[in-house]
Formats: structure tokens, sequence, C-alpha cells
């Protein structure tokens, strides 16, 4: 892959970090950039357990892990384009969040508009002490357009989310904690080794295992309990299957570390 905007590494243990690179716009999301985006999911969908299991998101420079949409290419846009635009954006999204792999957001800066909205579509958001969090679109007479409003409520719930989409304010990293925004918030300093700390663990867990239950919770949420439920126990069913499970069962009675390999 030929990428401007991204850069995608792997680390050890089937562990990647895609870092959003654009820190002289504070990593906004042009149209360059979701189309990179784009091209970095597919490749790691096409990934085998073994090799991709954990995806850490997180932004250059010392201010920003996305301050949003660009603005300047915004400003073009008619109204057709600008719905061609929200719609792609949602796409890519909507891909990330049903990554097979767990995927956590590491924010090291300003997360508002479409960069809260990538945040949003994270599995797990870890925050650093001077992280922002908003969707200031409204200041700008437009609204939030790749899933802002959609994904916050059922984050934050109804009312904190008309809040920050209505009014466009932004809240501080420990705010964000306190209405179950972010899991955690650290240091400056302490944000990666952290998120690769839990990025390891869940890398040690069994991926197929991982993978059923980031489906089973995002397709039953918005299920009926029966259908939720049936989700659930088609799902349990499935991994027996798999050697993983033998393994991993196997390694708890016999008092050793499982070793899976996704098959």
């Amino acid at each position: 892959m030929e990428l401007k905007n991204i850069q995608l590494k792997t680390e050890e243990n089937g562990i990647w970090t895609l870092t959003m690179n654009r820190p002289q716009a504070l990593n906004a999301l042009n149209r360059e950039t979701i189309l990179e985006l784009e091209q970095c999911l597919h490749f790691l969908q096409e990934k085998t357990f073994l090799e991709a299991r954990t995806l850490i998101i997180t932004g250059s420079g010392e201010k920003a892990f996305v301050a949003g949409a660009d603005i300047k290419e915004m400003m073009t846009l008619e109204p057709e384009q600008a719905k061609s635009f929200a719609e792609k954006g949602q796409k890519v999204l909507r891909n990330l969040e049903m990554l097979r792999m767990p995927v956590i957001a590491a924010v090291n800066g300003f997360a508002l508009g479409g960069g809260l909205e990538l945040a949003l579509s994270c599995d797990f958001i870890y925050a650093a002490e001077n992280a922002k969090f908003g969707l200031p679109e409204v200041s700008l007479g437009l609204m939030p357009g790749f899933g802002g409003c959609v994904r916050l409520a059922r984050v934050v719930g109804l009312n904190k989310a008309r809040e920050m989409a209505m009014t466009g304010d932004m809240i501080t990293a420990s705010e964000a904690l306190q209405v179950g925004l972010v899991q955690k918030v650290l240091s400056n300093t302490d944000l990666m080794p952290a998120v690769m700390k839990v990025a390891s663990g869940l890398a040690a867990r069994g991926p197929r295992a991982v993978a059923s239950v980031k489906r089973v919770v995002l397709d039953g949420f918005d299920n009926t309990i029966d259908g939720a439920l049936a989700l659930e126990s088609n799902s349990f069913s499935k991994l027996f299957q798999f050697n993983d499970s033998r393994e991993g069962m196997s390694a708890f009675i016999e008092k050793r570390k499982a070793q899976f390999n996704g098959n």
C-alpha cells in the first residue's frame, strides 16, 4: 500500500498500530485520508487471525488524535457531494466498527467531529489527560455526518449526546470518563504503554472467541432479548468446531498458558 496520510505498522504478537498522520492539519480527515483508512481496513481484514489480532489507532503529533474533517475541502461541496462524502465516511467507519479484531483508540489530544466519530467506531477509548472530545459541527452551521449522533447516544445516553451535539461544546478527558465515553485517562507518557498492554492482553486471548464476542455485542445491542440470546448461543456453539476452544480448555485443565492460533 502507498499511504500518504496514515502510517500502518505491525508490532509483535499480531498487534497493529494505525497512526493518523497529518499533523500539520491536526490529522483532519479529508477524502484522501478516508480512502487510505478504507484501504488499511481491507488489508487488515484479509489477514489471518494469527497475523492480526488487535489494532490500535492514534494520531501523530502532540496536539490531536483527529481534530475533525478538513473544512477547506468541505467548503467546496454541493448538497449531493456532501451526501456522498457523509455516506463514504459512514461506510468506512462502519467497516472499522465491524472489523473482526478488537480496536483501541488511543486519544492523544483533540478528538473533535470526525475524530470523535472515528474513536466511537473503536471498541475501547483510552485518553491522555490533555484529550478533548466534542462534536462542534453546529458552530459551523453543520451537523455530524459520519455517525456521531447515532453512536454517541448509544455510548453516553440520549441527554448527554443531545447536549454535546446541539451545543458543540467540548468535554475534557475526565468528563469523558465520568460519562462512560472513555475507559481510562492516563498521562501523555503513559498512554501508549498502557494501551499496548491492553492490546497484548487481547492478543493473548482466543482470537475467534474475541471476534465472536465483538459481533454478538454489536448485533445483539439493537436486537430483542430473545434474538440476542439466540445469536449468543449460536456463536457459542460454533466455537466448538475450532481447535482453539479445545486448546484453551486443555490448557486450563493442565495449568499451562494456552497457545491460540486462530484455528
